[in-house]
């Protein structure tokens, strides 16, 4: 799968994954994949060029797929907003080979539990990670509003941050001396998961 697309999404912070997912099913909507561990790498050469602009190069992890993204800087309003290039890969270690090979090297690591849901008009995740339980909605601007509205999330609760952005202010927060958005290095137990789509 390669494919590129405009990227437009918010994040809301979540209470409670289960009850969420609760709501998304009483609207209709159809979980594509059950929560599954994801494990993010993010690179970049060493005097942070990518970071500099505001860049994304990333090598996904998620169950047993593996994918390489680069994102571009984008633009943020009420919702974030960017160019996305990205395709599957059948060895996501070959490719950190080359990535290091052409002077990139992995500068940031997270790792969530992740279950995506679909009406065939946007997508929703559902992400459980070491620093608390956010979910993204992604799709047209109109749609996103709508099912903002329909799940009872206010626009003052929209989340335009990144991952990245998100863990610093959680260090910041409780002063830990993690380096990376891992569940052994926050100290965070993996959440217990459904076995199977409701």
């Amino acid at each position: 799968m390669t494919r590129k697309h405009t990227e437009v999404e918010i994040k809301f912070l979540v209470a409670d994954p289960a009850e969420l997912e609760r709501q998304l099913l009483d609207l209709g909507f159809r979980q594509t994949t059950v929560p599954t561990f994801e494990r993010n790498t993010l690179y970049d050469t060493p005097i942070g060029t990518l970071r500099g602009k505001r860049e994304v190069l990333r090598i996904r992890l998620y169950g047993d797929r593996w994918t390489v993204t680069h994102k571009s800087k984008g633009s943020t309003g009420r919702h974030k907003s960017r160019i996305e290039h990205e395709t599957s890969l059948t060895d996501g270690e070959r490719m950190d080979s080359i990535l290091r090979a052409l002077g990139y090297q992995p500068a940031f690591v997270y790792e969530k539990f992740r279950s995506q849901w679909t009406d065939s008009h946007g997508e929703i995740v559902v992400d459980r990670t070491p620093i608390g339980n956010v979910a993204e909605i992604e799709g047209s601007p109109r749609w996103i509003d709508q099912t903002a509205r329909k799940l009872g999330i206010r626009r003052d609760q929209y989340i335009t941050d990144s991952y990245v952005e998100l863990f610093f202010a959680w260090k910041r927060r409780t002063r830990s001396s993690a380096l990376h958005m891992t569940f052994r290095e926050c100290g965070t137990r993996k959440p217990r998961l459904p076995r199977r789509i409701p």
